[in-house]
């Protein structure tokens, strides 16, 4: 799994939000992106982007009293501011350096990166049961966003001296992990982690000890 970081994306969600919203945000990123150091080269000049919103506005107002003709008109202004921010998106989204503080000091927002950046919570082991001589099946508590599960078992010797831990794969399924090929009469003890998520997988789970049979 790479090491590097998640690519930040700028969110694109205005496109599709309200009048208020699109202009909203060509005031935001007229103040805040527009002579910001972190971004010293936009696509064209500060002027384009007023006077595409003011456009706008304008038609905004012109609507309230017009028809079809005057909603027609404001629609097309709107498509033209948000060609615009979507330039100053892609642009943002490469100068930002994969920095979410310089992201949103533009005046964008980043879509919503918490599935791959959240780490994942450690798995509860909630039953063991034996299955055909030599198996055991592990069950867990699903892990919310985990998208696999890996088990580890270790020989208990009867002093109570854990052995050498042993990889048993890798499970979709977090109900029933059938770990294959122990040792009828052996004890055992099992752990099992979620895959996924920032850092790659979560936390070892509690060991819990079960006989083979």
């Amino acid at each position: 799994m790479s090491k590097h970081a998640p690519q930040l994306r700028v969110s694109l969600a205005f496109a599709t939000g309200t009048d208020f919203t699109v202009e909203k945000l060509a005031g935001v990123l007229l103040v805040s992106l527009y002579g910001n150091a972190n971004f010293p080269s936009p696509p064209f000049a500060n002027t384009v982007l007023d006077t595409a919103r003011t456009e706008f506005l304008d038609a905004i107002d012109a609507q309230e009293n017009g028809g079809k003709a005057a909603t027609a008109e404001k629609d097309s202004k709107r498509e033209a501011l948000v060609a615009l921010l979507r330039q100053l998106a892609a642009y943002v989204q490469t100068a930002c350096d994969n920095d979410m503080a310089k992201l949103l000091s533009s005046g964008f927002n980043a879509v919503n990166m918490n599935r791959a950046q959240t780490p994942l919570d450690t798995p509860l082991i909630k039953e063991i049961m034996n299955g055909i001589s030599g198996q055991l099946i592990v069950k867990v508590k699903p892990v919310k966003n985990a998208k696999s599960y890996e088990v580890r078992v270790a020989i208990v010797a009867p002093g109570g001296a854990t052995g050498p831990w042993q990889d048993a794969g890798d499970f979709t399924d977090s109900r029933q992990m059938i770990v294959e090929g122990l040792t009828p009469g052996t004890t055992y003890t099992v752990q099992v982690r979620a895959l996924g998520g920032s850092t790659g997988h979560s936390g070892w789970s509690d060991p819990v000890i079960h006989m083979a049979m």
